[in-house]
């Protein structure tokens, strides 16, 4: 099992630590909820140094990414981001990503921590033709994800350089309690925030720093259920190696007008289901429970918990394509009993 450089924080704070992605991560330090609630709140910070990291380095590197995604990868300035989908040659995904453009012919591309090995070959085994250097960077890079209302104002505790001025996707160069780090207005929570990368010896140090300013800390419980809330989708429930993104309603991701990898086969693949968020009265939904028309199973939860906001039970979940409505009654099958549900628009909380 590795671990990340933030480890042994977490073992002093008392984390309850679980297996994730072949790390062993903090799934909590109090509870779920009430770490929720200090993200909705106030501020929070996560762990997410197990995510991976690629260069993308030359004159053929904006052509390449061009290609590997469905982005428009020419609309990024330099110090700007974007999210996007690796697709593979069947009309599938291969991983969903961030892509940040750092210099004139340098970008940045973090991936989700599980497929980091995948991911690195996939990109390799597309490189022929193209002008460009990818570097594995996963091992040289700790990473804090500072998220919540008062999430800038405390970060702005610890920095001379003034985060305020910066647009939500901007990335760029600064200290942070005394160490050179990449600052990125992104985040996978639905707030406002910072995802700072670090050096891993230095990590300890912003994270200690991060604490005396009064930010929570948080683990993968509340990361996950604060996604859910935002309509973010998680690589493995709501996207997979079968998943069309047209199917979904992150489709925005793909710009038919370029050229990328595999895009005949993901532009006539038909949309049987379709990707909904579901809302349901009187039960927790989880992955995996049905759901039902009439009696009938129509779909499957991919994602699904109690909203600490809401108070209610969410989801998102495949259903058949005429079923995916918004406001279509639906129902969903929690323990051999049946709860109600309805179609509803994404996000689930407007923040």
């Amino acid at each position: 099992m590795k671990t990340t450089p933030l480890h042994q924080a977490h073992l002093a704070l008392g984390a309850k630590m679980v297996p994730f992605a072949g790390y062993e991560m903090p799934i909590q330090y109090t509870s779920i909820t009430s770490e929720h609630l200090a993200v909705r709140g106030l501020a929070g910070m996560f762990d997410v140094s197990h995510m991976g990291e690629f260069w993308i380095r030359g004159p053929g590197a904006l052509e390449f990414l061009q290609y590997a995604t469905l982005n428009d990868v020419a609309k990024l300035k330099v110090g700007r981001a974007q999210y996007s989908m690796l697709p593979n040659e069947r009309g599938g995904l291969v991983d969903d990503i961030y892509i940040y453009r750092t210099g004139e012919s340098e970008y940045l591309m973090v991936v989700n921590a599980a497929n980091i090995e995948k991911d690195w070959a996939h990109l390799n085994a597309l490189t022929q033709g193209f002008e460009v250097q990818l570097e594995n960077a996963s091992d040289f890079f700790g990473l804090i994800a500072v998220q919540g209302p008062h999430a800038v104002a405390r970060l702005q505790k610890l920095t001379d350089t003034d985060l305020s001025s910066h647009k939500k996707n901007d990335t760029f160069m600064g200290k942070l309690a005394g160490k050179w780090v990449r600052f990125a207005r992104t985040g996978y929570t639905g707030e406002d925030g910072y995802e700072v990368f670090v050096a891993p010896d230095e990590a300890r140090v912003v994270w200690e720093a991060l604490l005396a300013a009064e930010v929570t800390p948080c683990g993968l419980g509340a990361r996950d259920t604060l996604r859910l809330e935002a309509g973010f989708p998680l690589y493995g429930h709501e996207l997979t190696d079968e998943t069309n993104p047209l199917c979904t309603p992150f489709s925005w991701v793909v710009k038919g007008h370029k050229a990328f990898h595999g895009k005949q086969a993901l532009l006539q693949s038909p949309c049987a289901r379709r990707l909904v968020g579901l809302q349901v009265e009187g039960g927790i939904p989880r992955e995996g429970y049905r759901v039902l028309k009439g009696g009938q199973v129509v779909g499957t939860l991919t994602s699904g918990t109690h909203s600490p906001i809401l108070k209610k039970g969410i989801g998102m979940a495949y259903v058949e394509a005429e079923w995916a409505e918004v406001g279509t009654p639906l129902e969903v099958e929690i323990r051999g009993r049946m709860a109600g549900a309805t179609v509803v628009e994404m996000p689930f909380v407007r923040l």
